[in-house]
């Protein structure tokens, strides 16, 4: 595995891709797992201060969600409790009115499942997004569909929005968030990384 690992770090597979993107940024892969991870976070893809850092969730999208876990930064970034696979390992770019991109398909396509059997199996997984959740859950539903029924896939799998500020009006909008899921996700993260 330890060769898969590092074509996953050297991966330029979509450097083409990246180049005609408005950013014209070369591919920068963040690689943040290691088997025997307890806590499995599967999210999009990394934001441009991510592929500048090289540290997934180096941003207020990361505070965000530490926040929402109840765990601190060293905890977070523990590859040996909490494993990082987004469905693509770089930064898409942006398009021209500024967006970021979506994960480039062929990434999860060429490396999710060596990097799922590099893991292994863990206690809990979170879902963060609608890539991640098309990729690891059943059926076609929004996000918003997913994270209302979360209790239909805990304690093993929860469905979260992104924790990105483009969502505070989510949030606002659906109080059962905070008031429900919450502290339900807080008390399986504290479980599953004792």
């Amino acid at each position: 595995m330890s060769q898969s690992l590092d074509e996953m770090r050297t991966c330029n597979i979509c450097a083409a891709k990246f180049a005609e993107t408005k950013t014209r940024h070369q591919p920068r892969p963040v690689i943040w797992f290691q088997p025997g991870a307890r806590l499995l976070i599967a999210g999009q893809a990394p934001g441009a201060r991510v592929h500048a850092s090289g540290v997934p969730f180096d941003d207020p999208s990361g505070d965000r969600l530490r926040d929402w876990l109840g765990i601190s930064r060293d905890v977070f970034y523990d590859r040996s409790r909490v494993a990082i696979l987004p469905m693509a390992f770089c930064f898409p770019g942006y398009d021209a009115k500024g967006s970021d991109l979506p994960p480039p398909k062929i990434c999860a396509q060429t490396w999710r499942d060596a990097a799922m059997q590099s893991i292994g199996d863990v206690p809990l997984t979170l879902t963060i997004g609608g890539y991640a959740q098309a990729w690891h859950m059943n059926g076609k539903m929004s996000v918003t569909e997913r994270v209302a029924r979360w209790r239909d896939t805990a304690p093993a799998l929860f469905p979260l929005p992104h924790p990105s500020w483009r969502n505070t009006g989510w949030l606002k909008k659906h109080p059962w968030f905070n008031a429900e899921l919450l502290p339900a996700l807080r008390a399986r993260v504290q479980e599953v990384l004792k």
